[in-house]
């Protein structure tokens, strides 16, 4: 028996006639429109739904084979997924492009323009979501059966404008016009609790009734997310907040009290309105653990009835599921999983977390303390009181197996607790993330040894077994193939085919062609033409690109710095043989985080004057492309030549725009600092460009007392840069980046400043010689294999997962 009728799908067009009858149904049917009257928009969503339905269809069959084999399946838990937009990756990965471009122009449009009304999804900010959504594509393209969880943002982060008063927030509604990738489920909707109190229960120490002063439910909608050059295609799936039914007061409204009747329904459903609502407010920080509880108290639910589908008990729960913790975020999973056991499901304690801990594993992602999320107790209580019952009882239990292993070391139990005494008590997420998993790792070979070292010595110190290293990876289809389609047809002609798309590691074929002339000017040109592509400067310029969220860590103001000493250098000679150049920033700052704010401002300031003066700009240009994303870094990405990756040593993780950068041959200019250790291993020492202290030098200096001043008295060019702030000529915001400098710097901004001048320098003459650059060039891209995001699947299905392919059959 045909598969297909196995399962009850239609054939979908395979030829040019086929796929446009199906094309012209979908405008028919689900858009309720004709040829002669469709809109682009109208073209647009009936051929995103015929795209879609080559990949439910491949869904289906995943389903089918999945279920089936009922094997281990693997739980992506992140509060972010950039996904970006959707349409041309679909078309590539359904290979349908070449059909859908033949049925849209005999509808009388270009596939490139309704490639531009697909709108990215907003549903993340950094490198998080970024990570999230290349490990969810490599899970389907290895065929590993998975599913991420996520929260569906109205409005996702903001839209960033860029104006002489630097950064201001928009919002981003995204979903506007609706999203024709997503399915929405609503027979699924999960109810979630708040508020309220909890009661005994008659014979039980462990078990109590939880009665919840609110209730919101989880609406649940899924996107596809299919494999490349395989038939699987996973979901992540999506809840929005939604009011119950008993949240709009009629009485109210009849009285004319319209605002009132409906501020329950408002209130429930601000819990999936923005990505990170601003946490400066007691009301905002409630609204972000709100959103965090909603998260993993839908999924949980959710995977409970997958597992259930095929299963009964719970002694093969654990043997069943690994749920992935994708930082501190989705961490009141822990608690919630074990309420879920003990109280609804009544399962004995012991047992529940013995459940508990083989489940869920952590992923770290930060090294600042700040970031290592806290919650104040007094909040926890109020908004989850019997899960901070249940943490306490986890704490409890934890301190007697430390005070076991160190008899006497109070100190130790204080440092370990997962509740913070002094100076207020909270509850921390990173300690209950490390003691309820069965496995922590970091995302790079530095960040995680730091981790073992500093930030969870202690832990690490009980469970040295639990510590992994997994270093974070791209996805090359996103990043090259789509970003860079000129890069990725030479690379595929200078390899004799395009297999680098599944393993990564085959460009390293490339290096044989790095001494060829003939390839070397082809690189070159493709490099240029990308530039001209995006537009914002001299083609023939160094493009030197820093792009990532502002941080007072990451050190744009370091860049910065750079900057306005080049152009006082310029200006104090202007008949020199300058380099000319073209620095691009692009990025977001958080809206409460005004130091980074002002760092932006002071970009824009810089940029304008710049700009301005006429003995300066023909050789330097600073632009800063606003409302960075995924989308725009597929411009950005293809089209640098310097990756600037500058952030004070021991602070970055791992990162990732580093990758793609050197994936696309761009040569980095960085410290030894996160994934940069790594990639200048792999690429070769003369082929990045290093500067600056090393993560245990930066330490040391703190720790011996770091004066920025001494820096700054010592450094002819730093004074002038810094003066020039001081000094007004770029406005009160110039004062304030260049007080928290001298006064702090944090950073060690100023201490490294000078290498990195030097370093720099270095750049300028390695740039007059094309030949040695382009080599460089190519050199980044030919060692790049290992930065794949398949590769780091493989790693965590290997050492943290042990999780099989379940590969689905192909139709015949």
């Amino acid at each position: 028996m045909d598969l297909r009728q196995g399962i009850g799908l239609r054939k979908l067009g395979r030829t040019t006639d086929e796929f446009q009858q199906d094309l012209l149904s979908n405008l028919y049917y689900r858009r309720g429109t004709t040829v002669e009257s469709a809109s682009a928009r109208d073209a647009y969503e009936a051929l995103s739904q015929t795209v879609r339905d080559h990949l439910a269809e491949r869904r289906a069959r995943t389903a089918a084979a999945q279920f089936a084999s009922n094997p281990r399946w693997v739980y992506y838990l992140s509060a972010e997924y950039l996904l970006g937009a959707q349409l041309e990756q679909n078309l590539l990965y359904s290979s349908t492009g070449e059909l859908a471009a033949e049925a849209v122009k005999a509808l009388g449009f270009s596939l490139e323009d309704l490639e531009d009304l697909d709108v990215e999804p907003g549903l993340g900010n950094g490198g998080l979501g970024r990570l999230a959504a290349c490990l969810v594509d490599s899970l389907a393209t290895r065929d590993i059966p998975a599913v991420g969880y996520g929260i569906r943002y109205d409005l996702g982060i903001f839209r960033q404008i860029i104006t002489e008063h630097g950064q201001a927030e928009l919002p981003d509604d995204w979903a506007f016009q609706g999203n024709p990738w997503e399915f929405p489920a609503p027979d699924d909707r999960q109810a979630v609790g708040f508020y309220g109190h909890t009661e005994p229960v008659a014979g039980s120490e462990t078990r109590k009734t939880w009665v919840p002063g609110e209730i919101v439910l989880g609406e649940p909608s899924h996107m596809l997310v299919p494999g490349y050059g395989t038939e699987t295609v996973n979901i992540v799936r999506l809840w929005s907040a939604k009011a119950s039914e008993a949240s709009f007061d009629l009485s109210r409204f009849s009285a004319g009290q319209y605002a009132e009747a409906v501020q329950e329904a408002v209130r429930a459903e601000n819990i999936s309105k923005v990505l990170y609502p601003d946490d400066s407010t007691e009301l905002g920080r409630e609204l972000r653990l709100k959103q965090q509880y909603f998260l993993v108290s839908c999924s949980l639910r959710d995977i409970v009835r997958r597992f259930r589908l095929r299963n009964e008990g719970w002694d093969t729960f654990a043997d069943k599921t690994v749920i992935q913790l994708n930082d501190t975020h989705p961490t009141i999973a822990i608690p919630e999983l074990m309420r879920l056991l003990v109280d609804e499901y009544e399962v004995e304690w012991e047992k529940a977390w013995e459940i508990t801990r083989r489940t869920f594993a952590y992923t770290c992602h930060t090294l600042l303390p700040e970031a290592l999320e806290t919650w104040p107790v007094r909040m926890f209580e109020k908004l989850l009181p019997r899960h901070l019952e249940i943490v306490y009882l986890i704490n409890m239990l934890f301190l007697r197996e430390v005070e076991a292993r160190f008899p006497g070391d109070h100190d130790r139990l204080r440092r370990m607790s997962i509740i913070q005494e002094e100076p207020e008590r909270r509850v921390r997420m990173a300690h209950l993330a490390v003691v309820g998993t069965e496995a922590v790792n970091g995302v790079a070979e530095l960040h995680s040894k730091l981790l073992r070292e500093t930030v969870l010595d202690d832990f690490a110190a009980l469970w040295p077994a639990k510590f992994q290293n997994v270093t974070n990876g791209v996805s090359p289809r996103r990043f090259v193939k789509l970003a860079n389609p000129r890069l990725s047809d030479l690379i595929t002609e200078g390899l004799g085919d395009d297999g680098w798309l599944r393993d990564l590691e085959k460009l390293a074929g490339l290096e044989r062609l790095a001494d060829d002339a003939s390839f070397r000017e082809r690189w070159q040109a493709i490099k240029r033409a990308n530039k001209v592509d995006l537009a914002v400067g001299d083609p023939d310029s160094l493009t030197d690109v820093m792009i990532k969220r502002f941080h007072e860590y990451k050190r744009q103001q370091l860049k910065l710095l750079h900057v306005i000493t080049l152009y006082q250098r310029i200006r104090q000679n202007p008949a020199a043989d300058w380099v000319p150049r073209t620095v691009l920033f692009a990025g977001k700052a958080a809206p409460a985080y005004h130091a980074a704010k002002d760092i932006i401002q002071l970009i824009a300031t810089v940029a304008a004057r710049i700009e301005a003066d006429p003995v300066a700009s023909p050789y330097l240009k600073v632009v800063f492309p606003a409302n960075y994303n995924v989308t725009l870094a597929e411009r950005i990405v293809p089209a640098a030549d310097l990756s600037e990756q500058i952030s004070l040593a021991g602070k970055e993780a791992s990162g990732t725009g580093n990758m793609k950068l050197a994936l696309n041959g761009a040569v980095t200019i960085g410290t030894l600092d996160g994934a940069n250790i790594e990639i200048r291993a792999r690429v070769g020492e003369d082929n990045f460009f290093l500067f600056g202290m090393d993560a245990y030098e930066a330490a040391q200096a703190r720790m011996n007392g770091y004066h920025p001043r001494h820096f700054y008295e010592r450094d002819e060019e730093l004074r002038a840069a810094i003066d020039t702030l001081t000094s007004g000529v770029f406005g009160d915001v110039g004062r304030r980046v260049a007080g928290s400098l001298l006064d702090w710097d944090e950073y060690l901004t100023l201490a490294d400043f000078r290498s990195y001048l030097e370093c720099q320098e270095h750049v300028e003459k390695t740039w007059r010689d094309p030949g040695r650059w382009t080599r460089m060039s190519i050199l980044n891209t030919a060692h790049s294999g290992f930065f794949s995001s398949d590769r780091t699947v493989a790693d965590y299905a290997a050492r943290i997962w042990r999780v099989s392919p379940v590969p689905v059959a192909p139709l015949t």
